[in-house]
């Protein structure tokens, strides 16, 4: 497909799998935006960050999920998807990458991890404006109401005004119910993280397998980052960036190292 230069091109996709109920909810908003291509993965691919494949074939498949929505499910990562989007199914830059709507925190650490966010990235990469969205309730049973307002809130805004190059939007939405809700916060990353252990086991045959476990710790008091405005009623709203220079330290490597 062409890109539509009189209405804007949504590309949508996720890490939950293109049958998840989060992007259904994206998919729906988005149709009332621009006009939509679908292209996601096959199966759940959540954890799998910026992972790409290069060892085996990409497939895609042309599937009807949405009611007059071009859709394709690829057997690649997210990353993968978005790639293959640009390249050989909108052949060309779209108005705006959204992912999600996913089911569980990308808040904080997580967004290393993050699937859905790495998609996002990759589209920002391209020097597409992009958001990933994540809804704080794993279950795929879960109202989407809240998660709906704050898509309707947040995207036309980016579409109209666009974001700074390179940039991205990292948003979570709180497990709260509406009338509990207190709008948008934009906030800085949180310093949190894993503590992690694996749980050794035996299987039928003696040998030991691992079940990667532990605790997420937030080690910041501050009322201006994300695991903060999410445990307060708001959604957050991080701004994101692939540069991962530290900036700040370079000013002591010439110290240290004199060059």
């Amino acid at each position: 497909m062409a890109v539509n230069k009189g209405k804007p091109t949504i590309l949508v996709t996720n890490d939950d799998g293109i049958t998840s109920p989060g992007i259904r909810t994206l998919v729906e908003e988005m149709r009332k935006l621009g006009t939509v291509v679908v292209v996601a993965p096959d199966s759940p691919q959540s954890g799998m960050g910026h992972a790409i494949t290069i060892d085996q074939p990409l497939r895609l498949e042309h599937v009807q999920m949405f009611d007059d929505v071009e859709s394709y499910q690829c057997t690649g990562t997210p990353v993968d998807c978005v790639k293959l989007a640009v390249d050989k199914i909108i052949k060309g830059k779209p108005h705006l990458c959204v992912s999600g709507i996913n089911h569980g925190s990308n808040s904080s650490i997580n967004v290393i991890y993050s699937g859905t966010m790495s998609a996002a990235m990759e589209a920002a990469i391209e020097g597409i404006d992009a958001i990933g969205f994540s809804f704080l309730n794993y279950s795929f049973e879960a109202d989407m109401t809240l998660p709906r307002r704050v898509v309707r809130e947040l995207t036309p805004e980016v579409l109209k005004k666009g974001l700074p190059k390179y940039t991205l939007l990292n948003v979570n939405i709180p497990d709260f119910r509406e009338a509990e809700y207190k709008g948008i916060r934009v906030c800085r990353q949180a310093v949190a993280k894993w503590e992690e252990e694996f749980t050794e086991r035996i299987d039928p045959r003696g040998k030991k397998y691992y079940w990667l476990t532990g605790n997420f710790v937030n080690k910041d008091a501050g009322d201006d980052t994300d695991e903060w405005a999410l445990a307060n009623g708001f959604a957050s709203v991080v701004p994101v960036q692939f540069d991962l220079t530290a900036h700040h330290a370079i000013p002591h490597l010439h110290k240290i190292i004199g060059s």
